[in-house]
Formats: C-alpha cells, sequence, structure tokens
C-alpha cells in the first residue's frame, strides 16, 4: 500500500475485479435515480438494485462502489449536487468565447475567495502546474514559450522537507528545480535569488503523514520543525518571492476558504471537486492578480504548457455554481450529518463477534468507523477483507476507516448491511 496526497491505493484480487462485458447496453430511454435531482431512493434494497443497473454496468459491465472513503481520484472523485449537473447541461446548449469565460468566472471566483483574481483550471494537479509557470515566467511571452526548459537563472522551487508529497512533482513539469530544507535556519540559507517560488502544504500544519484524515490516534502531531504556512509566508514577502500554497485536498474541515489567502499567500491551489463539490476535472488557482495572468498566459486556450489541460466550459460553469453553493452552504450541520450516518453504522455493527466499530475522530475533526477485529474470531487479515468487500455485491471501499462524507442519504443503512453481512458470514463465533 502507498500513500499520495489524494488517498490509499487499494489492490484487489483479479477476481474482483473481473468483469463480463457480455449483455451489456445501455439502457434507452431509463430515468437516471441519484443524478442529485432529489430522486434518489433512501431504501437499502432500492439501492442495491441502482448498483446492480446503473449507467457503467450497462454501458460498459463496470461495476460501481459504496464509497465509504475520502474524496479519491483514483476511486471516482466525488458528486455533484443536482444544480450544478443542471447548470452543466444547460452550458453545453451554448457556444462562447473561452477567454472571454474563464475571466468572466475567474472574476467571479476570486470575489467570492477574497483574492485579487481567480483562474479555473483542470484539477488541484493542472493549477499548482500553472502557479509554477506562472511564477517562472512573468507576462514574458518568450519565458511563455521556453517552458518547460527555463534557461534564466531564478527557477528554483523551495520546499521544506516535511512540505513534500508526491504531487509536488507539478512544480517540475513546469520546468521549476526543487530546493528542500530541512530546517528553517536551511530553509533561510537556500532562500537566493534563484527562488522562484516557495511551495507549502497546508496539511502539513495538523499532520507529518500527508494522506487523507486518519484517525488522530494513528497521526503524529507535526514536531516544531515544522514550519507553518503563515511563516513562510512572512518569510517570502520579506524576500520578494512568491508563496504558492496547495490546500486541494483540505476543505471543508482543515481550513477556511479564504484562511490563506487572508494571510497574505500569494497564490492558493484548491480542487473543484472534493469539499467544494463541482466536477472532479476542475480545480482553482487564486491570488495575485499578475500572477494568475502569468498563469493565464501559460494556460488553455493559449499554446504554453497548459495547453492540453484544458477546462470545458460546462466544467467551467458547474464550478462556479458549486463554489456559490459551497459559500451559502452550513458546514456545521453538513458535517454533523456525516457523523450522525457514522454513529449509526458503528451502533448496527456492536453484536456482532469479534468485532469491535469504534467512532473515531480524525485530523481533519469529523467522525468515521473505525473497524477491528479478533483475528481468533475473524480470521481475515485488513487486507484480504477490503479486497472481499471489492469483490462482493455491491462493491464496497473501505480504507482505513469507514468514512461518510460522500454518502447520499441511505447509503449508509445499505453500508451497514454490506458490512454486517460481510463480518457475520466471516464471524466463526456468529
Amino acid at each position: 500500500m502507498t500513500v499520495d496526497r489524494r488517498g490509499f491505493v487499494i489492490r484487489t484480487g483479479a477476481a474482483g475485479l473481473t468483469i463480463g462485458l457480455s449483455g451489456c447496453a445501455p439502457g434507452a430511454g431509463r430515468g437516471v435515480p441519484g443524478s442529485g435531482s432529489g430522486d434518489w431512493p433512501t431504501d437499502p434494497d432500492a439501492l442495491e438494485t441502482l448498483y446492480r443497473d446503473n449507467i457503467y454496468t450497462r454501458l460498459l459491465g463496470v461495476r460501481p462502489h459504496l464509497p465509504a472513503h475520502e474524496h479519491i481520484s483514483r476511486l471516482g472523485g466525488g458528486r455533484m449536487d443536482a444544480e450544478v449537473i443542471a447548470a452543466m447541461a444547460e452550458a453545453n446548449e451554448f457556444l462562447v468565447d473561452m477567454h472571454e469565460l474563464l475571466e468572466a468566472a475567474g472574476a467571479r471566483i476570486a470575489e467570492r475567495l477574497g483574492t485579487e483574481a481567480a483562474l479555473v483550471a483542470a484539477g488541484g494537479f493542472s493549477a499548482m502546474v500553472l502557479g509554477a509557470a506562472g511564477c517562472l515566467t512573468g507576462t514574458d511571452p518568450e519565458r511563455v514559450h521556453a517552458l518547460p526548459l527555463p534557461t534564466w537563472p531564478r527557477r528554483e522551487c523551495l520546499i521544506q522537507t516535511q512540505h513534500r508529497f508526491g504531487y509536488d512533482r507539478a512544480y517540475r513539469d513546469a520546468g521549476m528545480t526543487i530546493v528542500e530544507a530541512e530546517t528553517r535556519e536551511d530553509f533561510r540559507a537556500k532562500l537566493s535569488e534563484r527562488t522562484a517560488m516557495i511551495a507549502a502544504l497546508a496539511t502539513a500544519e495538523r499532520q507529518t503523514l500527508f494522506a487523507p484524515p486518519a484517525p488522530v490516534d494513528w497521526a503524529v502531531p507535526p514536531g516544531p520543525e515544522v514550519m507553518t504556512v503563515r511563516e513562510q509566508i512572512e518569510i517570502g514577502r520579506a524576500a520578494d518571492v512568491p508563496v504558492l500554497v496547495d490546500m486541494a485536498s483540505d476543505l471543508p474541515t482543515g481550513v477556511g476558504l479564504g484562511e490563506f489567502a487572508e494571510a497574505g499567500a500569494d497564490l492558493i491551489v484548491i480542487s473543484g471537486g472534493k469539499g467544494i463539490g463541482g466536477p472532479q476535472s476542475s480545480g482553482i488557482l487564486a491570488g495575485r492578480a499578475d500572477l494568475v495572468e502569468a498563469a493565464r498566459l501559460n494556460a488553455s486556450p493559449n499554446d504554453g504548457i497548459g495547453r492540453g489541460m484544458k477546462v470545458g466550459k460546462e466544467e467551467i460553469v458547474g464550478l462556479v455554481v458549486a463554489l456559490d453553493r459551497y459559500v451559502e452552504r452550513d458546514v456545521e450541520s453538513w458535517v454533523a450529518g456525516w457523523s450522525d450516518m457514522a454513529h449509526r453504522i458503528a451502533a448496527g455493527l456492536a453484536d456482532i463477534p469479534g468485532l469491535t466499530a469504534k467512532v473515531v475522530t480524525n485530523t481533519a475533526g469529523y467522525e468515521d468507523v473505525e473497524l477491528i477485529w479478533d483475528p481468533g474470531v475473524i480470521s481475515l487479515s485488513t487486507d484480504e477483507a477490503k479486497a472481499a468487500l471489492m469483490a462482493g455485491e455491491p462493491r464496497l471501499a473501505y480504507l482505513m476507516t469507514v468514512r461518510t462524507r460522500l454518502l447520499r442519504e441511505g447509503e449508509d443503512a445499505l453500508v451497514l448491511r454490506r458490512l454486517r453481512n460481510f463480518f457475520t458470514e466471516a464471524s466463526t463465533g456468529a
């Protein structure tokens, strides 16, 4: 198992992933329960039927899974609300000038975030590449066309080692050379006229292992040697070096929407999917007007390094609508709903011999269900249990804990039923 920014890789056996394609054809004229339009059933039997008969299974023979996990791109990302989907469908019917659309959407997003400017990108990674590109090139067209092979001296990205993670290769993809610094003293010593950007990771302030939120007892608190984002912002400001803060995975509970913009970050990166609830393939780069404009020159529909990072007109509109909804959302009640589901699932598993289902607070501040079992009663390894849950019907993706933030109302009952049946059958004490 490996850890990266978006989450944990789960590997299932070949049997769990082998799907026959014979006889699978799209169902003409079928309704779309679960599209976010209010017709999503809450009855477990009806939900289980949907998981057996849906657009993925009919069209391609791919079985969806119950998302008892974090927003993870490789497991499908997140879900959009009906208003977002409807806005995207309407946007599909009209053609617009993409430069005009990106400019107008950026202005609307910047207003929501309290920044000077913003740019819609093709996901958080894309926003990181474009932010780094903007810091490298400014608005110089010759430099824009030179990337990813800058020839000028100012091309280093300074990162404290504890703020590094797998996806910071985005800065290298733009053409930067990453320079690591272990300590504060080392950080200051390596800050020079060659430094084009300082990169900081919002998550590093709350845990040293970069991963989706984990139970508090699992996490190692960051030591005093880990520099805070605000500390790096101050250093960057004093040296006239822009600071980019990646907070792509931290909403809604890790940080506030405008927290680091208010703290003076020159650029911030936010995922358009995940907590925002927009298209999974969208992202936001926001901050200083000059740097965002420089990033825009590197981005599609221009022919710079970001040309291949296209964002469709529908995705841009969907992201704006999702952000509008996010800003107005009662986050406290929203998160409380996740915890309510976790408590219901834990209570429903309480009497299974050999299994302990414990509600735990994670490093982002909301609650999950941690499953612990006695191997003398349930003779399965964790990896075996994960593989079997993904191979069964309906499939269930279980990573570290049972996480409820992606579940629609009623799906928690189906998750409970799936887990209860699975562990009851596996328990020799049943």
